[in-house]
């Protein structure tokens, strides 16, 4: 097995499995391995109050923090951690209110055609710092398992196919088709029960992260291996937002995917399966190498 210098990974599926599950599994390799100076990156949309409670980082001395790295809210925040062991944002993807305004009008309006055009019922979430959740399953509960489910994208298709819309590509489309209506350059992922829509995406927390490596100790993209339970493909050409950790920075890293789910992946990506404990087990590894 290689010994990475660097560790990229999803939080939600991967490391734990779901926000609100116990880290103590996941915290004794990363403990072993930030003391070894083998850094770590949690890479996720969501937010460092989502990340163990708030407090993951508190399983670790100050010095092992210095090598542990979060990436979140799709770009929006890149934190380290100083001296003293506190995080600190080192490069932020974060709009101005008038253009946050500007995004959040034009996921209303993607709203809007989808109920206009289609009678496709949304909800959205106008809260996240640089982008809108829009959910495209309103019926779906997950029970508080937040990573993707393989039925939801059979739910979906068929959703979709009753209101006339093809797939998930053209609800991407449609997200596209709007923000250029509203001089907005938008990306749009989906988790096929999630479209979130914004300017930035998991491509630049990773890029912003290795770039920072590459500066302090001339750590490069083979350096690293990249995980997550997300790089499936949802439609042809589609895939989940993983597959985002994919980038021309980052292709020379080394990819795994531990989600079950069927389907194709983005070339280069390792489907493993076996899903927490999988990575849990790998983490594991690497702390003995």
């Amino acid at each position: 097995m290689k010994k990475y210098k660097a560790i990229f990974f999803d939080w939600d599926g991967t490391a734990v499995l779901s926000r609100t599950a116990p880290v103590d599994q996941v915290v004794v390799p990363m403990k072993k391995l930030l003391a070894e100076g083998v850094k770590l990156a949690v890479i996720s949309g969501t937010t460092i109050n989502n990340i163990g409670d708030g407090k993951l980082h508190r399983y670790f001395t100050p010095k092992e923090r210095k090598n542990l790295f979060y990436g979140l809210g799709r770009g929006a925040y890149n934190y380290h951690f100083t001296d003293e062991g506190e995080p600190e944002v080192f490069y932020s993807l974060i709009p101005d209110k008038e253009r946050m305004l500007k995004i959040h009008g034009a996921c209303y309006k993607i709203h809007e055609r989808l109920l206009r055009e289609f009678d496709f019922k949304t909800d959205i979430v106008f809260s996240r710092p640089n982008y809108c959740k829009i959910d495209i399953l309103v019926e779906n509960d997950r029970n508080g398992q937040l990573f993707f489910q393989e039925h939801e994208l059979d739910s979906l298709n068929a959703v979709l196919k009753e209101h006339g819309i093809g797939d998930l590509r053209q609800l991407i489309r449609i997200a596209e088709e709007v923000g250029k209506e509203e001089g907005l350059s938008l990306t749009a992922t989906t988790d096929a029960k999630y479209l979130e829509v914004g300017l930035s995406s998991k491509s630049d927390n990773v890029n912003a992260i290795l770039e920072l490596l590459d500066m302090e100790c001339g750590l490069q993209a083979e350096d690293c291996s990249f995980w997550g339970d997300e790089y499936m493909g949802l439609s042809e050409g589609l895939f989940g937002s993983d597959s985002f950790m994919l980038t021309a920075r980052t292709r020379a890293g080394d990819f795994f995917d531990v989600s079950a789910a069927g389907g194709q992946r983005p070339q280069g990506v390792q489907v493993l399966g076996g899903g927490v404990e999988r990575f849990i087990g790998f983490l594991e590894a690497q702390s003995n190498l």
